[in-house]
C-alpha cells in the first residue's frame, strides 16, 4: 500500500471513531482552542513529513463525500493559529478542511527549521491538494484552496498552474514578493534599501558557504526594540503572534535572514490571468496596510473574481477577532458551497 493510500486510511480510521483535537475547554490558540474538532494527520511532501490538522463538518457521514478546502498560514504562523481558524470555522459550514504546518515550520519536517522559501511554500500547498485528493470522504473534483497573508499569495500562485483545485480565495493576502522590494503602506522600501539588504543576504550567504551556520534571528520586533516611529502593522503583529491572543509554541517568531534574497525574486500575481476560469474571491480590510495587494491581485485576474473589502478591519483583525473574521468565513462558505 502507497504512503499516499496508508494516511488516507489511518485519517477514514480516525474520523470513523471521532476522535478529537482539545474538546471544547479549550481557551486559547495555545490551548488549542482552534483545533477543536480536529484529528492530526500526516502525509509526504517528497522526502518530507507534512503534519496537519483535518477537520470534518458536523453530523459527519463516513458514508459520504464532501468538498474540502486546504488552508495555507501566513508566514512565520503554524496551524493552530488564524489558519486553524478558518478551517474550524469552515468545517462547521459543512466543509472537510485542513490546515497544516508548512514545511521548516512546525510539526512539519524541513531544513533549516524558519526557511521562508516561496518555491517550497508552494510546493507544500501541492502536496496538501494531493493528499485530500487522496481522502476517501473527499470528492476529488470539489477541492478549493484558503490562504492567510503571505499564505494567501503563496496559494494564489499555487492554483495558477494546479486545475486540481476548483475555487480559490485569499483572506488579507500578502504578496512577500513586491512586500520586500517595495514595502507595504507606512513601511516604504527604497532602491538603496534593496541593495543593502541584498549585499547583507550576500555576505551572509558568503559565511555559510565557508562553514558558519545557518544565522536565524527574530521576525518580529519585542517591545524593547520599539520606538515612537515603530510602525503600526509591527504592533500588530506583535499583538497576535506574542501575546496570548494568538501566540503557540510553535511559532517560534523567527527566520532565516536570506530568506528575503528569495522574496526579492519572487513575483505571485504573475500569471493571476490563468486562474481564469476558475472563481477567485479575495478578502480584505479597509485599514489593511496589505490591502493593495489584494487589489493588485484582483487587478490582475480575470473573471469570475470578487473583492470583499470589511469596513474597519486592519490586517491583522481578519486574523481572529469575531466581528471580521464571521463575516469573511460567511462570504468564504457561501463562495466555496456555490463553486465546489
Amino acid at each position: 500500500m502507497s504512503i499516499v493510500k496508508r494516511t488516507a486510511a489511518s485519517a477514514a480510521i480516525l474520523l470513523s471513531l471521532a476522535s478529537a483535537a482539545p474538546e471544547a475547554g479549550a481557551r486559547s490558540v495555545a490551548e488549542g482552542a482552534n483545533t477543536v474538532g480536529a484529528v492530526k494527520v500526516s502525509f509526504k511532501n517528497r522526502a518530507i513529513t507534512m503534519v496537519g490538522h483535518l477537520y470534518t463538518p458536523p453530523n459527519y457521514d463516513r458514508n459520504r463525500k464532501y468538498p474540502a478546502v486546504v488552508v495555507t498560514h501566513p508566514w512565520g504562523g503554524v496551524k493552530e493559529q488564524t489558519a486553524g481558524l478558518y478551517a474550524q470555522k469552515l468545517a462547521e459550514k459543512g466543509f472537510v478542511t485542513l490546515a497544516f504546518d508548512a514545511s521548516h515550520y512546525g510539526e512539519s519536517g524541513g531544513e533549516p527549521r524558519d526557511l521562508e522559501n516561496p518555491a517550497d511554500r508552494v510546493q507544500d500547498i501541492r502536496s496538501a491538494i494531493g493528499y485530500l485528493s487522496n481522502l476517501p470522504q473527499v470528492d476529488p473534483k470539489r477541492i478549493g484552496a484558503l490562504g492567510i497573508c503571505a499564505g494567501g499569495g503563496y496559494t494564489l500562485d499555487e492554483v495558477q498552474t494546479d486545475l486540481r483545485v476548483k475555487a480559490v480565495a485569499g483572506v488579507v493576502s500578502y504578496d512577500i514578493g513586491a512586500a520586500t522590494r517595495e514595502g507595504i503602506e507606512g513601511v516604504p522600501v527604497s532602491a538603496q534599501d534593496r541593495l543593502d539588504l541584498l549585499a547583507s543576504v550576500d555576505r551572509q550567504l558568503n559565511k555559510e558557504a565557508g562553514g558558519e551556520p545557518v544565522l536565524v534571528e527574530q521576525l518580529i520586533p519585542g517591545r524593547d526594540k520599539w520606538t515612537d516611529a515603530t510602525p503600526g502593522f509591527f504592533r500588530e503583529a506583535y499583538d497576535y503572534y506574542l501575546t496570548p491572543r494568538g501566540a503557540h509554541p510553535g511559532a517560534r517568531n523567527r527566520y532565516v535572514v536570506t530568506s528575503p534574497g528569495l522574496h526579492m525574486a519572487y513575483f505571485p500575481f504573475s500569471q493571476m490571468d490563468a486562474i481564469s476560469p476558475r472563481p477567485l474571491l479575495l478578502i480584505a480590510g479597509s485599514k489593511a496596510e496589505t490591502l493593495k495587494f489584494s487589489q493588485d491581485a484582483f487587478d490582475n485576474a480575470k473573471q469570475p473574481k470578487e473583492l470583499m473589502v470589511i469596513p474597519g478591519a486592519s490586517h491583522f483583525d481578519l486574523y481572529d477577532k469575531p466581528q471580521y473574521v464571521t463575516p469573511a468565513v460567511a462570504k468564504l462558505a457561501e463562495f466555496f458551497g456555490r463553486n465546489l
